[in-house]
C-alpha cells in the first residue's frame, strides 16, 4: 500500500486502527535504539531510515541522488513489514537475528532477503526488532554496502 503521506506521523494516522499502534511502537523503538547517523524519512510510500547525503555523498548506487537506504517500516496490503538492509548484506546479523527469534515468539519466520513479514500486528515482535535496530551503526553498514558492490 504505497501512502502519499508527507511524514512519518501522517503516514501512521492514514492506517487502519489495528494497525496503527503497533506501527507506532515499532517506530519508537527503532527512534530509541537507532545508532546516530542515520535520519528518517518518507520515502516510497512509506517511513524508514537512511544514511543521509552528509554522512555518506556517494548515496545510494542504483538512485545517487537518494540517500543510501537502511531500515523501513510499511503496511503492506497482506502484512506489516521491516524491511532491514543489514540482515540482508551480513550473515553474521541474519544469522544472529535467526538464533533470537524463537525466543521473542513462537510463530515461524516469515521473511525475504531483507524483510519481515508480520500477518497480524499482535504478532510483531518489537522488542526483538529494536535489538536488530541496534546492531549496526551507519559507518558499519557504509562498509558492508560498499563491500557489497565491489563483489
Amino acid at each position: 500500500m504505497q501512502s502519499k503521506a508527507e511524514s512519518p506521523e501522517a503516514y501512521i494516522e492514514g492506517l487502519p486502527e489495528d494497525r496503527q499502534a503497533v506501527i507506532t511502537a515499532m517506530r519508537d523503538t527503532v527512534k530509541r535504539n537507532i545508532p546516530s547517523g542515520f535520519e528518517e524519512i518518507m520515502s516510497n510510500g512509506h517511513f524508514g531510515w537512511v544514511v543521509p547525503h552528509h554522512v555518506y555523498p556517494p548515496g545510494y548506487h542504483c538512485d545517487p541522488k537518494a540517500p543510501l537506504p537502511f531500515l523501513g517500516i510499511a503496511s503492506q496490503k497482506n502484512h506489516i513489514a521491516f524491511y532491514h538492509m543489514g540482515i540482508y548484506s551480513d550473515p553474521l546479523l541474519l544469522a544472529w537475528f535467526q538464533s533470537e527469534w524463537p525466543k521473542h515468539t513462537d510463530r515461524k519466520l516469515d521473511m525475504g532477503k531483507s524483510c519481515i513479514r508480520y500477518k497480524k500486528p499482535e504478532h510483531v515482535t518489537v522488542s526483538l526488532l529494536g535489538e536488530l535496530a541496534s546492531k549496526m551503526t551507519a559507518a558499519e553498514w557504509i562498509d558492508v554496502y560498499e563491500a557489497s558492490l565491489k563483489r
